[in-house]
């Protein structure tokens, strides 16, 4: 007959879930910030480059490798649209509304881009809301294991309780330390990645417009 698994072993545990969420939760936020401030640099460097630009057939003189951020992504593909719709005339891809068409092809590029800077963000989110439960478990489970000793050793003094019970609350405030930085990283980069998909979707307005002579000549 097999025996019951160490209640000491399923705390450790715990312990060890919630150590495994602290290096998930700190690797996620440091590397989310890197890739907030590298992509805000790129796309800094890019509209000052951009802007200078006297049309967007020049926009091919901005090499994507050197300035690669999520407005010169879209940029990309939009010129690569407009390429593509000049040299491939009665495809049905390209019938229609030649500006609802781009639009929908800048639409799509935008929501890759935000879908890769929100990669990572929902784990934070998960971890903010799970870590306490399982800091609680293991609390639980300690103060349970505590109790049995303390009635085995047949002690109910106060030198015997409060040792193995303030032993296990450190779970709890261990999973409370792991959920609060998990949760603030969250509620931040909602907000980044909420400002960046504004800046976005200026950005697609403004190379709608400036696309408009380049349809009509292709028309």
């Amino acid at each position: 007959m097999s025996s019951a698994i160490s209640p000491n072993f399923i705390i450790d545990l715990t312990l060890y879930i919630l150590l495994a969420f602290s290096v998930a939760t700190w690797t996620l936020i440091f590397y989310k910030i890197w890739q907030f401030y590298n992509n805000n640099r790129c796309n800094q460097r890019f509209e000052t480059a951009f802007w200078k630009l006297r049309n967007l057939k020049q926009i091919n003189s901005l090499a994507l490798d050197e300035i690669d951020g999520s407005q010169a992504r879209l940029a990309h593909e939009g010129i690569a649209w407009l390429n593509d719709r000049k040299q491939s005339e009665g495809i049905i891809k390209y019938s229609g509304n030649a500006s609802e068409l781009l639009e929908q092809t800048l639409k799509v590029k935008l929501q890759q881009e935000q879908h890769a800077m929100e990669s990572g963000v929902t784990i934070l989110a998960s971890i903010g809301s799970t870590a306490p439960f399982v800091g609680l478990f293991g609390t639980v489970l300690g103060i349970m294991n505590a109790m049995h000793n303390i009635s085995t050793s047949g002690s109910t003094s106060l030198d015997v309780v409060a040792g193995p019970i303030g032993d296990a609350l450190v779970a709890t405030a261990i999973g409370i330390a792991v959920a609060v930085p998990a949760v603030l990283a969250y509620n931040f980069l909602l907000r980044r990645i909420k400002m960046q998909r504004m800046q976005l979707e200026n950005f697609v307005i403004s190379f709608l417009i400036m696309a408009e002579p380049i349809l009509k000549e292709q028309d």
